[in-house]
């Protein structure tokens, strides 16, 4: 009795791309306002791509910052980054 084979590398498959993790849950990274820089935003606001905070939350922004305290991870990594002068005199 003889079995047939398939011919190694002629089969199909299928390609997977990673794709972000958008967010569009009720978890903590959703009762915060982040921080992202304002040309992402305006990108995002025209062509509706994701944003990347500087916490690492990936979304789509589509509501209003303001109404919402400021991400503290955000706050802390936006402190801890200066404010770019570096002429060393205080602000």
């Amino acid at each position: 009795m003889s079995t047939l084979e398939p011919e190694r590398g002629t089969g199909t498959g299928t390609l997977v791309e990673p794709t972000p993790q958008v967010s569009h849950g009720d978890g903590d990274h959703e009762r915060f306002a982040h921080y992202v820089q304002k040309d992402k935003i305006m990108a995002s606001a025209l062509d509706g791509t994701p944003v990347v905070a500087l916490c690492g939350k990936v979304w789509v922004p589509g509501r209003d910052p303001k109404k919402y305290p400021v991400c503290p991870m955000c706050k802390e990594i936006y402190d801890s980054m200066g404010s770019g002068d570096d002429e060393g005199g205080d602000k």
